[in-house]
């Protein structure tokens, strides 16, 4: 009964109609009088008199010029919005890219572009080094350097942000403290200067009156026993690269995990060394590519391999898995670290096809863009110390295989050859196994395959 009687009271009553009235007006105008203007010609002045707006007092009571004459002196707020370039496309990010399926994180070695500069698509912005290679990124789109988002050092993983690129090419933000800052040193004027020169040399003048200066002990001499050690000033700490540190823990569990045993031999080079000398100029003219040596060194570890397939294998838990190909891992030596590339089905290619091969991964892995692909796998590993001079070492096996063919230089020695001493060019050759798995007799007849072949590269022609 009470809610029928409210609504009729609401409905009939002119309290509810001017309650209805008073509905409030959508308005867009910036002009103050235009809405008070809008709000009688809509309403009228009758009705404008009921209404309790938001001015805080009824209207109805005043004039209508000391109404529009109030709305001028307390005028509404306006709220303005501005649209960031995120919004609008204008900022493109710049992420780390997928770097493979092994690795995980990379370290920000350095940045190519700084804030400001001018940038293309595909355009590279900064390297990554991973354990393995090292990683471009690219920028997306072209545009100007925004904002360096990361620093040299960090520890970045793939989609991680480095760089913000304004594809407006606008001109790079200044922080604010940072344009203070210059602001106010530039507005020092430089009568304030000279005066700040002046005024300092008087705040600096010593007392009149000195204390008497205690008498300056002599340095108190080093003990005999104290040991003299250098300056600090005279060394330098410099982080490991993620490369070397990579290297390092991998040598490292390669002698916790293998029982490693080293057997030595030695090769006479006169016939492969005639060899490349007497077809060297027809083998580049038909091929295009040098005649060296380490393309006979390959065809040989194919044979023996082929030979003595225990050293093709590896262990893995309790079982031997053999493999039936063999791909040749070739160890380069790089400004940044060691670097062990894969020649794939290398029991399937020619001396011309190697030496393309050898020749392509040497060339990436100096200018560091081998990629995770060609570093992946491998089944046996060949050193090649002797490209620095090396006569004699014990490589370390290359985890997971388990051998390595250790290669040294060529050295003229005196040889007893049919009765007579004659110099020969003579060349160490070693083999590091995990003699877990492979025993001393296949190693020795491993290495002495290798021999036969390259003192007589005929017996590959004859499978002899």
């Amino acid at each position: 009964m009470w809610g029928v009687s409210r609504r009729r009271l609401a409905s009939s009553s002119v309290l509810g109609q001017s309650f209805r009235n008073a509905r409030p007006l959508r308005c867009y105008s910036s002009s103050n009088e235009a809405y008070a203007m809008t709000l009688v010609s809509r309403k009228g002045s009758s009705q404008v008199s009921e209404i309790v707006g938001s001015l805080g007092f009824p209207v109805g009571s005043k004039p209508l010029r000391e109404v529009i004459s109030f709305v001028q002196r307390y005028p509404p707020i306006f709220v303005h919005t501005r649209s960031f370039s995120s919004d609008t496309g204008e900022l493109v990010d710049a992420v780390v890219p997928f770097m493979g399926e092994s690795i995980t994180d990379g370290t920000l070695s350095n940045f190519l572009k700084q804030p400001g500069d001018r940038v293309e698509v595909d355009e590279l912005i900064a390297q990554i080094e991973t354990d393995k290679v090292t990683i471009d990124v690219s920028s997306p789109e072209a545009g100007v350097i925004e904002q360096l988002v990361a620093k040299v050092g960090d520890t970045v993983e793939p989609g991680t942000k480095i760089a913000v690129i304004s594809k407006s090419g606008g001109v790079t933000h200044v922080a604010p403290s940072e344009e203070k800052s210059s602001k106010g040193a530039s507005e020092l004027s430089p009568a304030k200067t000279k005066k700040v020169e002046t005024e300092k040399p008087k705040e600096e003048t010593p007392p009149s009156k000195e204390k008497p200066k205690a008498p300056s002990l002599p340095p108190s001499k080093p003990s005999a026993k104290e040991p003299q050690l250098p300056p600090k000033e005279r060394e330098r700490r410099v982080p490991m690269t993620r490369l070397r540190k990579r290297v390092a823990t991998r040598l490292k569990d390669s002698q916790n995990t293998f029982a490693m045993l080293t057997t030595f031999n030695e090769v006479d080079m006169t016939s492969l060394m005639k060899l490349r000398s007497d077809y060297k100029d027809a083998f580049f003219d038909k091929h295009g590519v040098k005649l060296g040596l380490m393309s006979g060194f390959v065809k040989a570890a194919v044979s023996a391999l082929q030979n003595q397939p225990i050293v093709n294998a590896v262990i893995d838990g309790d079982d031997i898995i053999y493999r039936d190909y063999v791909d040749i891992s070739v160890a380069v030596g790089t400004p940044k670290g060691l670097v062990v590339p894969v020649i794939r089905n290398a029991d399937r290619m020619n001396f011309a096809e190697i030496e393309k091969g050898i020749n392509t991964l040497a060339k990436k892995a100096n200018d560091g863009s081998l990629s995770i692909d060609e570093m992946a796998g491998g089944s046996f590993t060949i050193s090649n110390g002797g490209v620095y001079g090396s006569l004699l070492s014990t490589p370390i096996i290359n985890p997971p295989q388990s051998a390595i063919l250790g290669m040294h230089s060529i050295v003229s020695r005196p040889m007893v050859v049919g009765g007579e001493v004659a110099p020969r060019p003579m060349m160490y050759i070693v083999l590091t196994y995990d003699h877990r798995l492979i025993d001393g007799r296949e190693a020795v007849y491993f290495l002495r395959r290798i021999k036969d072949v390259v003192e007589d590269p005929r017996r590959l022609l004859l499978d002899i």
